[in-house]
């Protein structure tokens, strides 16, 4: 046995797909496993996880992950996460709490910010200050500020998860894995549920630490280019302190079902008589350690609901009975994989009409078999996907990091889940052969499995009414059993938590922190290659970049050719694009073609004012990939949806606008900060408001009423439809945007270039748009019980001039003032604020708020704070030090051509970036006082949006006036 840092080598595999060399370790003394994952990517990661199982429902684990980021041994300051937040040039920084696990990852590409994080993270798991205050603040506690004061519940976790619980599909979701495994860990919510967590005690909290967060339990992960013998050295560390613990954290599997279950439960859904129900049909499946299989059921779930034209959501959306399909499809992270699907926006009574359509359609899939050009199509997309692995600013190490954990913390070789290429080829070569493989598969977990649920979720206008109810009966019954003296005592609890709330760190324990220094960084801008030319009137961006053998290209079409009164449309016209077929193939044979032959074909709205002059930018961009060979192929299904859309079938764009509807209606509830950020920066210009008329609150008024328009005067729409095409489709407006190497992009351009001249030439065709832009203060009624509040103005409107400083005091008040009022003692899961440097809107939010009125005090009270910050030249270096980090955040080379693109079109030059990165660097305090005089007249003039229930917003009208809130009801 070689002694590696006190680790022992247990496994070691190459894995050229993913172009990397694997290890994996078990630690001596301990038992803890690593995995080391070494390869040329500059993008770090790092992940520690436990095997977390949930006793009960009191959100145990989730305010765990919580508090461990409260304080260490080594460093003793209340919010080190908070600290690294601000400081750090970390492309990720969080941590996870799944059914059976708790996840801490981290990403950097700076070693030494990677190692900085890494050293927190070990210090944070296994020495945390956990402290009966910590379970207060993160979890939940009676506050009581006087004996005539009503008592309340207080927590981050608590309000978190009410916000959880009045998302109607995040309850489904939790319904549905309840349903499933009832007799595991599965049928408790590890997150929390609202009305158990009050049951969570101290002694249970700190006993689970001790239990569960020991190096015998621990799973560490690192991935990228650091040196592989720092990261044994660095574990160690931490692990030689600790013995080998005796630790049984097997997770059991449910007993399988005699027959299939069903469960019927309520949802709040406000006072709306039209409210609809939702459900999904789920299966549970095998453990997910055989890679073949885990491989062949992943691409079944792509050939079944992959795209609209897959054949199970094709036949789910055809039915007529609910307006998109719901359920988590595939889950291979749980003990027993699991398989789910259902539809939303249904009538209660149609429950058992969509279960019997599932059953028979996925019967009739098992028995006649599956359109071989549809496993062809899935086969193609998910191989195209596994060898891309574009993750987006999601790090690809931590993507393994999750992938390594579904078979890991159940006792699986971590490294199998990574290795794709081996059961990729046998799954080809059993489609080659001829073999029924996915035929076989729907028969034996769909169509013989007893082991299923069905779960409705329907609306019951009393579900928050009883739940508020039980929890005001809870506290008043808990308020009469208390003495003179324990009421007392509860009050002195209030009050020295908001003591310690409210006491700065010490500079010197603030000091522990590591940081990176100013010389650290590079005072250089990145630049991206770019080339801007012009071709046969259509300008053409190109970026040579390593691009791994893939070819991106981005298709602008110029919004502002359309008349104003079709910017709605966008959004559906764009996706019927896509999935409404084409004079030579219905659309169940293009979604086929695209899958078969390109890696996919994508659509996006690009709204922005320009940065130095009136003028602006509004474009929908058709976003395309595929191997160089695959190239002509990629261009060619781009001409036939462009030029031969079959706009003209009804059902088929009655279908599309349904979703759309039901997509924005779900995301009101987890998303409502969103929905006012969109709706406030409407307020201000023009492209905050086409954003909003696109993607916000009137979006959704209008496919709402477009859903009777489109069976009351179809002909109106389809005229709409096609007049979008003939002005959209003018070559002289259309910007081209190619990312690839040079070698390629020499083969590439003739083809572009020809595929251009095809196009039609019809000259300026440019509309005005003059939209009048509401104003006054605003609340949007859902059915929630928490709240989330916005206030905005444009800032260059009142006098404010533009400074990169803006970047720097904008993360200093997200990470201190507003971090520390609005969540730590408001209770929000989140307060934070958002500038657009180029229009000069400037939001404050907040994010599943318990709180009205008082974060909007909150709001105002900024400007003493900025007025009053006395940073030294330590704090603040470290201030700027995290808001390069945010500027300089992670992306791959699709990303990075396309925001080379974007400025190029938005007029912000590399002279001026480089220029806003200077004025970072030299950000002082004075900047801090301009823009507390900027925030200032915002408080006088800014604008209000509320988005939460209906009693909050009339209760904010009778204490503020009742033309404070003009009130819209939403959902």
């Amino acid at each position: 046995m070689t002694d590696l840092h006190g680790f022992e080598l247990v496994k070691e595999q190459d894995i050229p797909e993913i172009n990397s060399k694997t290890k994996l370790y078990r630690h001596i003394k301990t038992g803890a496993e690593l995995l080391s994952v070494e390869n040329d990517d500059e993008n770090k990661s790092f992940a520690i996880s436990f095997t977390t199982p949930p006793a009960d429902s009191t959100g145990l684990p989730h305010i765990l992950e919580h508090s461990v980021l409260c304080g260490s041994r080594k460093y003793p300051v209340k919010e080190p996460f908070i600290e690294l937040a601000k400081t750090s040039q970390s492309t990720f920084l969080n941590a996870f709490t799944f059914s059976d696990k708790t996840m801490y990852p981290v990403a950097s590409q700076n070693v030494q910010d990677f190692y900085n994080l890494i050293d927190v993270y070990f210090d944070a798991v296994f020495y945390p200050n956990i402290t009966p205050e910590t379970l207060m603040q993160e979890g939940w506690h009676y506050e009581l500020e006087d004996e005539n004061d009503e008592m309340v519940f207080k927590g981050v976790v608590f309000n978190e998860m009410k916000g959880a619980y009045s998302d109607p599909e995040g309850v489904l979701g939790r319904y549905t894995e309840q349903a499933l495994m009832p007799e595991t860990i599965y049928g408790h919510d590890s997150g929390g549920d609202p009305e158990v967590i009050p049951d969570l005690t101290y002694e249970q909290f700190k006993s689970f630490h001790e239990t569960y967060y020991h190096p015998t339990n621990a799973k560490i992960f690192f991935y990228g280019d650091d040196n592989a013998e720092d990261r044994l050295r660095m574990a160690n560390d931490y692990l030689k302190d600790f013995e080998k613990q005796d630790l049984d954290t097997t997770i059991e599997t449910q007993p399988t079902f005699d027959e299939p279950i069903r469960t019927v439960v309520g949802y709040d859904a406000g006072d709306d008589p039209d409210a609809k129900s939702m459900m999904t049909v789920s299966w549970a499946l095998d453990d997910p350690f055989d890679m073949e299989k885990v491989l062949s059921l992943e691409i079944l779930e792509h050939i079944l609901l992959g795209t609209s034209a897959s054949p199970l959501r094709k036949a789910l959306l055809e039915s007529g009975l609910g307006e998109n399909t719901t359920g988590g499809g595939l889950d291979t992270q749980i003990r027993q994989m699991a398989f789910s699907t259902g539809m939303k926006g249904i009538n209660v009574e149609d429950a058992e009409k969509v279960e019997t359509l599932i059953l028979e359609t996925l019967a009739e899939l098992a028995k006649n078999g599956i359109d071989p050009e549809t496993v062809e199509a899935s086969l193609n997309t998910v191989e195209f996907q596994l060898r891309e692995a574009n993750t987006g600013r999601f790090p690809r190490g931590l993507v393994m990091a999750i992938n390594a954990a579904s078979t890991w913390n159940f006792g699986g070789n971590p490294i199998d889940p990574l290795a794709f290429e081996a059961p990729l080829t046998a799954i080809k070569q059993k489609i080659a052969n001829g073999d029924n493989l996915f035929e076989d598969l729907v028969e034996h977990y769909f169509v013989k499995n007893q082991h299923r649920s069905t779960v409705l979720l329907k609306p019951d206008p009393t579900v928050r009414e009883e739940k508020e109810a039980r929890e005001a009966d809870r506290l008043a019954r808990k308020r009469e059993s208390m003495s003179s003296d324990e009421i007392k005592h509860v009050i002195e609890k209030t009050r020295e938590l908001k003591i310690h709330q409210e006491t700065p760190d010490s500079p010197e324990a603030l000091a522990t922190v590591p940081s990176l220094r100013l010389s650290d960084l590079d005072r250089e801008i990145k630049q991206v290659p770019q080339v801007k030319e012009t071709v046969n009137g259509s300008t053409v961006f190109y970026h040579d970049l390593f691009t791994n053998g893939i070819l991106y290209v981005d298709m602008g079409l110029d919004l502002f050719a359309l008349p104003q009164d079709l910017v709605q449309y966008v959004p559906l016209f764009s996706t019927a694009l896509l999935e409404m077929g084409t004079e030579t193939e219905d659309y169940v044979k293009l979604s086929q073609r695209i899958g078969r032959k390109t890696g996919g074909i994508d659509r996006t709205t690009f709204n922005s004012e320009h940065r130095h002059d009136d003028g602006a930018e509004s474009m929908l961009f058709l976003r395309g990939k595929s191997t160089p060979e695959q190239a002509g192929e990629l261009l060619a299904i781009l001409d036939d949806i462009l030029k031969t859309t079959q706009f003209d079938n009804k059902e088929r764009f009655k279908q599309i606008t349904l979703r759309r509807k039901a997509q924005l209606e779900s995301g009101l509830v987890p998303g409502g900060h969103q929905f006012v950020n969109t709706r406030l920066r409407s307020r201000f210009n023009l492209t905050g408001w086409a954003n909003e008329q696109m993607g916000g609150v009137s979006q959704i008024f209008f496919v709402r009423q477009l859903v009777n328009q489109i069976e009351t005067d179809w002909s109106s729409v389809l005229d709409k439809l096609v007049q979008m095409r003939d002005a959209l489709l003018n070559r002289d407006h259309i910007v081209f945007n190619v990312t690839v190497d040079d070698a390629t992009w020499t083969q590439f351009k003739p083809t572009l270039e020809g595929f251009i001249a095809g196009l039609p030439a019809n000259g300026d065709q440019r509309q005005a748009w003059t939209p009048s832009y509401d104003s006054g203060n605003e609340g949007l009624t859902i059915p929630a019980q928490v709240n989330y509040v916005g206030l905005g103005a444009n800032l260059y409107d009142l006098g404010y001039e533009r400074t990169g400083a803006t970047q720097v005091i904008a993360n200093q008040l997200g990470t201190t003032w507003l971090w520390d009022m609005v969540r730590v003692q408001g209770g929000a899961y989140g307060g934070f604020s958002s500038f657009d440097s180029g229009s000069g809107v400037f939001s404050f939010l907040s994010y599943r708020d318990p709180n009205l009125l008082g974060t909007l005090e909150n709001y105002h009270k900024s400007v003493d704070f900025l007025r009053g910050l006395d940073m030294g030249r330590d704090e603040l270096e470290r201030t700027i030090v995290g808001a390069i980090g945010e500027m300089d955040g992670y992306q791959l080379p699709d990303a990075k051509g396309y925001s080379a693109m974007v400025r190029d079109l938005i007029g912000y030059s590399d002279e001026e970036r480089q220029k806003t990165r200077d004025e970072v660097f030299n950000t002082t305090l004075a900047d801090f006082k301009k823009l507390a005089d900027a925030l200032e007249k915002l408080n006088a003039q800014g604008t209000v949006i509320v988005v939460g229930s209906r009693e909050a917003l009339e209760d904010a009208n009778t204490k503020q006036g009742e033309d404070f809130l003009k009130i819209v009801k939403v959902l």
